[in-house]
């Protein structure tokens, strides 16, 4: 099995970090590899910093995934910030995951790669900040997992980041989302070439990630995304053009994305809770310091708007903004010019209120 590498950018840097790193359930990873881009030039004060947390298949390519963000005056000025994406633990496209080498065994990961949490995920990403030397993050950002890394750095660093932005994500992961992901999940285990995991990248459970996949884009829009784009057309013969599209996403993610990490980043998701171990969950929500702005989109039914504003309600220095579209969870992905506008405003409303209290 091989990293990901032909579908990760030339730009792409590595930090390597030979500490061993033991996760948040007592596993030990003996040492570290964090893939990472950046944009824009760091000042001499260190201070212009955006982190950019990515979502469950994204990678630290940001200026793909999200590429309508970066812009001058948009969310992401590369003339006046220094934008970083970090590839997160766990995942497939250059960072230590399952398709990474365990220099224990000799082999790859695979299966074997141990339960981690989002709040492993930001500790590395610590890690690799500290190792360039940034102590100061002016804004956080990401959407869905992304947004969930955002929450858990306002509680793990609040010395280190200055304000937040989640987007579609929720401060804990609902029965609901944990029942879609577990489906997904043995979808992948059905398939007959999984083998308990160790599978090679040239035959891959390609059927069962496929089906994953899948059943998470009819989580990803909504019905009425759905019916408006698709309706009851056929595509061919008998086949709806709903069908022809879900396997046309289920392919492209076949080709590109490890079954493995699908099943190691699902189940971080699972876990993801800000309450977990540190009291009671509205009263850790009342504890972050920090600005933090939220969007909820209206028309997701995977986090439903309550989960937003609930967030809203107990975080002291917080705002909600809604992104009015039909477009279900994936909307921060393809209303970009409105979600750009909304982060630049939340940044430029920052660097007044800071001026203001100087």
């Amino acid at each position: 099995m091989r990293a990901y590498t032909d579908v990760i950018s030339g730009k792409t840097h590595f930090f390597d970090s030979s500490e061993p790193y033991t996760t948040e359930f007592g596993a030990e990873l003996p040492s570290l590899r964090v893939a990472y881009r950046t944009w824009g030039t760091l000042n001499a004060e260190r201070d212009n910093v955006i982190l950019v947390c990515h979502a469950l298949t994204g990678s630290a390519d940001a200026d793909g995934w999200w590429e309508g963000m970066f812009s001058r005056g948009g969310a992401f000025d590369e003339t006046t910030d220094f934008i970083i994406c970090s590839n997160v633990l766990g995942s497939c496209y250059g960072s230590t995951g399952p398709v990474s080498l365990n220099s224990l065994t000799g082999k790859n990961y695979g299966p074997d790669f141990p339960l981690i949490t989002i709040r492993d995920m930001v500790h590395v990403q610590r890690r690799l900040l500290a190792g360039l030397g940034i102590d100061r993050v002016k804004l956080a950002v990401g959407a869905s997992l992304g947004g969930m890394q955002v929450l858990e750095w306002g509680m793990l660093y609040p010395e280190v980041v200055q304000s937040l932005m989640a987007m579609g994500a929720s401060g804990r992961h609902s029965a609901w989302c944990i029942a879609q992901s577990e489906a997904q999940r043995q979808a992948i285990y059905a398939d007959r070439d999984w083998n308990g995991g160790w599978y090679t990248r040239e035959q891959p459970p390609a059927a069962g990630l496929a089906a994953a996949r899948m059943m998470a884009m009819c989580t990803y829009r909504s019905f009425e995304n759905f019916q408006t784009r698709f309706g009851r057309e056929l595509q061919k013969g008998t086949t709806f053009k709903a069908e022809s599209y879900l396997h046309h996403q289920g392919r492209k993610l076949v080709e590109r994305f490890d079954a493995n990490t699908y099943i190691t980043l699902t189940r971080a998701m699972d876990m993801h809770d800000l309450g977990r171990g540190r009291g009671v969950y509205e009263e850790v929500l009342g504890s972050m310091p920090m600005p933090v702005e939220i969007l909820s989109i209206n028309s997701d039914v995977l986090y439903p708007k309550e989960e937003q504003e609930e967030l809203a309600r107990f975080i002291p220095k917080s705002s909600i903004l809604y992104l009015d579209e039909p477009y279900g969870h994936d909307a921060f992905l393809i209303d970009v010019e409105k979600v750009s506008r909304m982060v630049r405003e939340f940044l430029d409303g920052r660097a007044v209120e800071e001026h203001s209290a100087a």
